[in-house]
This record gives structure tokens, sequence and C-alpha cells, in this order.
């Protein structure tokens, strides 16, 4: 019985006005000794002293999520609907500034959208200190226009989700609101009025000073000395635009020729690189023709070898035979008689031998056939054989 709502109350938004509080919060808010102990049988008359004593304000906080006093007086003021009148009277309460936060947030969760900016967009003027028990229990330091610019603009305050409020401008469009006017626009006007009077004031004081300043003085020379000293003011014009001519000239010239410094270099460097890649591929293209030319003489020099030892083979084979043809022919024409000549001297024997070593003495037979071939020509014309 004591956790109902009122039955004379109006539902709000459609629906039960304890239901804008979340299920899980407002079970842990009946269950709470200051819900049952404090906010047992309040009125609407008997609840501005219990919002007189509050010191903080917040949502739930501790390992337990445990709801402050402040929670739990929303929840009653949305079950017992206290009057328009008197929730007005909570925001105007200037002594009191937790019991105007409290009449704020009911403002903002049961109100219309046009009554919630009309009655909390004044309270930005309200630059008091608050205290708020965050959730791990600590308690932080906040101002009471944050707060109600947390409940303008923000959709969670206090770990209750917040109704939705159109934008601003669109309930001007619609003409729901009038422009918004600030404080200060009265401080702003006063200091406006003080600067067109002080304005209005100079042209007199001015007057009075050039009467001063020009009286006993011909207006012809006055006139003379202002043309005079426009003429100067328009030649030192000119001295200093045609200055900043010829200087902005130069600039221009010099950065022409430092981009063609730039473009000369850049061509340099490309013709470089060309050179270096034609002088690299010709460095190229006489190695491999040295290296071609080199392999046709090794080729060409072992044909000569295996043609002059192929010659040199054949001559050998030839004198060869022919010693030996040579051989037989002698020892088949030798006749008996001259045979036993022979045999009865036989001291000519060694001096034969002689006669063929002095012959072979020349180095033509020498085993390599290329010292032969070189021991006869040196034969021929007349020099020492290699051994």
């Amino acid at each position: 019985m004591a956790n109902r709502t009122d039955p004379a109350a109006k539902s709000i938004h459609g629906t039960n006005p304890q239901n804008l509080v979340e299920k899980i919060l407002r079970s842990k808010i009946y269950q709470h000794t200051y819900w049952k102990e404090q906010c047992f049988g309040l009125t609407a008359e008997t609840l501005v002293d219990k919002a007189m004593e509050l010191d903080h304000l917040g949502g739930t906080f501790g390992g337990s999520r445990k709801p402050t006093p402040f929670m739990c007086l929303i929840l009653k003021m949305l079950q017992i609907q206290p009057d328009k009148e008197i929730v007005v009277e909570f925001i105007k309460n200037d002594e009191y500034k937790y019991v105007r936060i409290l009449g704020a947030f009911y403002m903002r969760l049961t109100g219309t959208v046009t009554d919630v900016y009309r009655y909390l967009e004044p309270l930005y003027n309200d630059y008091r200190k608050l205290r708020m028990k965050s959730p791990d229990g600590k308690f932080s330091l906040t101002h009471v226009d944050e707060v109600i610019d947390e409940l303008l603009t923000k959709d969670y305050s206090c770990d209750v989700a917040l109704p939705r409020v159109q934008k601003r401008w669109t309930l001007e469009a619609c003409g729901l609101l009038e422009p918004r006017r600030s404080a200060l626009e009265d401080d702003f006007e006063e200091e406006e009025e003080k600067e067109e009077e002080d304005q209005a004031m100079e042209p007199v004081e001015n007057g009075v000073h050039e009467k001063s300043y020009y009286r006993g003085r011909s207006p012809t020379r006055e006139r003379d000395r202002d043309r005079k000293r426009d003429r100067q003011h328009r030649d030192r014009d000119y001295d200093r635009d045609y200055g900043r001519g010829r200087e902005r000239d130069r600039d221009r010239e010099r950065d022409r020729d430092r981009d063609r410094d730039r473009d000369r270099e850049r061509d340099r460097d490309r013709h470089r690189a060309r050179d270096d890649k034609d002088y690299g591929r010709d460095r190229d293209r006489e190695r491999e023709r040295e290296g071609r030319d080199r392999e046709r003489r090794d080729r060409d020099r072992g044909r000569r070898r295996s043609r002059s030892r192929s010659r040199s083979r054949d001559r050998r084979d030839r004198d060869l035979e022919e010693g030996d043809y040579r051989k037989r022919r002698a020892r088949g024409s030798v006749s008996p008689r001259r045979r036993q000549v022979d045999d009865d001297n036989p001291r000519e024997e060694p001096k034969k031998k002689k006669e063929k070593k002095e012959k072979k003495s020349d180095g033509t037979d020498h085993p390599d056939p290329e010292i032969a071939e070189a021991n006869r020509l040196r034969a021929s014309l007349g020099l020492k054989p290699l051994k």
C-alpha cells in the first residue's frame, strides 16, 4: 500500500508516473531504509521539509547500487504528484539550491516541452555549487547551470532515462516558444545606450574645440595646407606602391631565374644519366667483342697447334717409313762381297754411328713436334738448334 501511486494522480506520458523510473531502481528505492523511514506518509506540504534537508544529489552509488535520498524524494513526488504551482515554487526558490534542483528534475520528467524550456532555461543564470555523489561513492563538485544543461541536452541523468524533448529552434519555428532572451541582454542594452549618448556628445565637444582652434586663421591658407598635405600623401603612397611593384617584379624575376636554373640542372642530370647509360652499354659491347675475339684467337691457336701437330706426326711417320725403307733397301742391295768386307772391317761401324749422331745433332728429331719444326727452321738459317 505504501508504494502505490495516489489514486487521484494523472497518467504522465501515457503511463503511471512511477514508471518513469526504471523497475530495478524503483525496487531498490522501495527496499532502502530512507524510503521506509523518512518518506512514509509524506504529503506535498511535509515534502518541503525533507527537501530542505538535502545536502547532495545523485542517482545510485556503491557496489550494491544504493539510491540517494534525492532519488527517493523524486520517486515520492511521482507517487503523490504535487500540484504544478508547488513544483514552480520549488524551482523559483533562491535560498535552497537542492530544493530548486529537485523541482527542476521533477519538471523535466513530468512537464510538457514548453514548460520544460520556460521554467528550466532561466536557471542557466544560477552558478551556485552543488555536491554530487558519483557511482563509486565519492563526492564531486558541480554547479546548478551544469545540471540544468544536462537535463536539457542529455538522455540520462542520475541513472534515470529522461523523456525526449524537441529542439528549441523547432518549437520557435512552430510558434510555441518565443526566441530566447538572455538575462544579460538588459545590461548590453544599457551599455549600448551609454555608448550612443557618448557618441552624440562628441560632435558638440569637437565643434567647440574646432572653433577655438581655427579662430584667427584664414580659410584659404588652411585649404592650401590641406591640398599640399593630400598631395604629399598621394606622392608617398605612389612611391610606396611603385617600390612594392618593383620589389614584386624583382622577386618574380628571381623566381623565374631559379626555375630556369633548376630546369637546366634537371636537363643536365638527364643527359648525364643518358650518357652514363650509353657509356655503360658501349663498355659492355666492347667487353663482349673482346671476349669474342679472344675466343676466336684461342680457337685459331688451337687449330694451328692441332695442324702443326698433325703435320709433325705425318712428317715423322713419313721419315720413319722412309728410314725403314732405306734400311731395307740398303740391306737388300748390299752384295755378299761388301758384307764380307764390312764384316772384315768392324772399325768402320763406329764411324757410321758417329756420322748418324752428327746428322741427328741438329735437333730435328726432337720429340716435341713444335721444337723439331723450329729446329728445322733454325738449321736452314744456320742457327743452333733448340734443346
